[in-house]
């Protein structure tokens, strides 16, 4: 179990309270880089100051600055929502258990004016890797090197979730959208898998593409079809991925969803 103690001084004032912890304590993957003997030497080394996340928004300045010198902020529990807005258009990412992010620092080429808002949805920790904490796992790159396989997963993620924005039509995109979450956060149930997430239609929107009006209709037509169900903070996924597709691509989309919603079975791939 990580080892907590409050940090109370006078340099906490205005900002959310902060405890101590042992990172590889914390996170347990990241002991996996190492032997036994070897974790409990990096152990003591790896030290970070952690922070509470209550549901709300809230600024990642709070917890540290922008720093280049800096690996960044570590999700140990919880979700994070990340809005990016450019002109009228808003697009979020979700930030799960894992993730290594880094506040918005702007560049000096930079052309475009942007806004970022970070939402906590569920109630977690984040990890504050700073640049003290960067010089003091120097003996230790086994910790840089994971971090760096995650931000890469990361990436390669929304790399999917754009591909999947790209559908031109919105019950295909939301369907993949829903699997796509349902990999890192699902659970299997008898006959599909179930997805506990706070995802509202206008979340949901913004993770795909779309306005919430439209977000609404389409999810209606899946749930019609017998192939998503549920609610804001809990979906459940009926059947399989490639049965999904093959339903809502078969011949004409509407006419595919008008005859499984009339009982048909799904097709096998």
């Amino acid at each position: 179990m990580a080892s907590y103690q409050p940090d109370r001084s006078k340099n906490n004032r205005g900002r959310p309270l902060a405890s101590y912890c042992y990172l590889l304590d914390a996170d347990t993957d990241l002991a996996e880089e190492f032997d036994l003997r070897m974790r409990m030497v990096a152990r003591r080394a790896a030290t970070v100051v952690v922070f509470e996340l209550p549901v709300g928004d809230c600024d990642p300045g709070q917890w540290t600055a922008p720093s280049t010198e800096a690996p960044g902020l570590l999700l140990l529990e919880g979700l994070l929502a990340i809005d990016v807005s450019v002109g009228d258009r808003t697009a979020t990412e979700l930030i799960g258990a894992g993730d290594l992010v880094q506040p918005w620092i702007r560049a000096a080429d930079e052309l475009l004016d942007r806004c970022a808002c970070w939402h906590v949805l569920m109630p977690g920790r984040v990890a504050v890797l700073d640049a003290g904490f960067a010089e003091r796992i120097r003996p230790w790159p086994q910790i840089l090197l994971a971090l760096l396989r995650r931000a890469g997963k990361r990436a390669s993620d929304l790399d999917v979730q754009r591909a999947i924005a790209s559908q031109p039509r919105l019950e295909v995109r939301l369907a993949l959208l829903l699997w796509h979450l349902a990999a890192r956060w699902g659970k299997v149930e008898p006959g599909g898998i179930r997805i506990s997430l706070p995802l509202t239609h206008r979340l949901m929107g913004q993770l795909v593409g779309a306005e919430r009006p439209s977000v609404s209709h389409a999810l209606a037509r899946l749930s019609e079809a017998g192939l998503v169900t549920g609610r804001s903070d809990e979906w459940h996924l009926h059947g399989t991925a490639d049965e999904h597709l093959a339903c809502l691509k078969a011949g004409d989309g509407a006419r595919a969803i008008g005859a499984f919603s009339n009982g048909d079975s799904l097709p096998r791939v």
